[in-house]
């Protein structure tokens, strides 16, 4: 599963390879390192870095490396969050999913509002600052069901940051309530949303998302709800799944779409590229998709993602619950300088097959980052505190 060379130090790496690269290939590596904040490059040297392999896998992750160091520092932060998942039930069927079950399914399950505040005040009681809450798209639910999730939430636990509902939530939304997307997203955000899950997102191209998840809403929708909750005020994480049926092309043209939309808004506070656990999936069963990334994947896509949202999107998040404890490390040391969430209870990725928990204690985000020689801290879920986590209280 290794590969990055350890001990890792991105400097050494870098001078030790750059001699034997592909002239255009270090010419473009180059021209990143070259500049404070980065380098905007063309699409066609994007395609080039997102098929390296071997050696140019490692020199290009030694380059986000020192990005990282330059535009993030040296911490690694992650946030004490609690995932509240209010329903299994869902009607949309998407092929890489195995956490939906039927209206009848014995295991199926449904919150009340009430429910879910009760499980924000145990989430405060733990020390968290933030509840991310999704869940699947029932028939029948209530038209103002996911407002009424805020008002509860609020009215329990007045300054928990709420960040939840992905765009398809906002589609359903919208459908039920009859309001338009601006309308609809506003009154959420007047009763408690902080921030929106850049999630559903999986790859944004319409031929994709036809064989994965044809009920879900088109790659325009998608973007026209991300623009609108950040022309609202509403910030947004964006995402990527990878490891299925997409190839290179896919990633490099969604990062350049992130970048495009940032540049315009300014409204994204991280990427975060989401690997595919395919191991329950119909998607997977059915013999539709490749088994997963590779371990080169989990380091080519961060790498990539650091090198093309560079100055742009500065923050890169791991999805540990989606990657094995030594592959999140190296991806760490490939770009990223975010851990993700403490989480609490993760049940979409459980069960789609991973085996890498539930939870993290901030004790144990803390021994695994100072184990790679970096600085534990805390943020906020928009980066706009953060508070490193001293050696003497962890």
């Amino acid at each position: 599963m290794q590969v990055l060379p350890q001990p890792w130090n991105a400097r050494a790496v870098w001078e030790r390879l750059a001699p034997s690269l592909d002239s255009s290939l270090r010419g473009s590596l180059e021209h990143v390192l070259a500049n404070e904040n980065g380098a905007v490059l063309t699409r066609e040297e994007c395609l080039r870095l997102a098929q390296t392999a071997g050696n140019e896998l490692i020199a290009m992750a030694s380059v986000a490396d020192l990005l990282r160091e330059r535009l993030a520092g040296d911490a690694i932060t992650y946030v004490v969050n609690r995932n509240i998942n209010f329903t299994n039930v869902c009607f949309v069927g998407c092929k890489f999913c195995a956490f939906f079950r039927g209206p009848n399914h014995p295991e199926a399950n449904f919150y009340s509002p009430e429910q879910v505040a009760q499980k924000a005040i145990e989430a405060r009681q733990l020390g968290a600052t933030e509840v991310c809450i999704q869940g699947g798209l029932p028939h029948g639910l209530p038209k103002f069901y996911y407002r009424d999730i805020l008002r509860a939430i609020k009215a329990a636990v007045p300054d928990m940051h709420i960040h939840a509902f992905s765009p398809m939530e906002v589609t359903y939304g919208v459908q039920l309530t009859g309001m338009s997307i601006r309308d609809y997203l506003a009154m959420l955000r007047d009763n408690g949303l902080d921030t929106l899950p850049g999630t559903a997102a999986e790859i944004l191209h319409d031929d994709v998302r036809q064989l994965i998840s044809k009920y879900k809403l088109n790659a325009v929708a998608w973007e026209e709800i991300i623009r609108t909750a950040h022309a609202l005020g509403i910030r947004s994480t964006s995402t990527l799944m990878y490891g299925h049926v997409e190839s290179p092309e896919h990633w490099v043209d969604q990062l350049l779409m992130f970048r495009r939309i940032q540049s315009d808004t300014g409204g994204f506070t991280e990427f975060v590229p989401l690997g595919f656990v395919h191991q329950n999936t119909r998607l997977f069963l059915e013999g539709h998709s490749r088994p997963g990334p590779t371990p080169e994947e989990h380091i080519r896509i961060h790498a990539l993602a650091r090198i093309m949202l560079a100055g742009s999107i500065n923050n890169l998040q791991v999805s540990w619950v989606k990657l094995a404890p030594e592959m999140t490390a190296q991806c760490l040391q490939a770009g990223a300088n975010d851990f993700g969430g403490t989480l609490m209870e993760e049940n979409i990725s459980r069960l789609a097959g991973s085996t890498a928990g539930q939870y993290i204690s901030p004790d144990n985000f803390d021994a695994r980052i100072r184990a790679l020689g970096r600085t534990p801290a805390q943020r906020n879920t928009t980066y706009t505190k953060i508070t490193p986590r001293l050696a003497e209280v962890a």
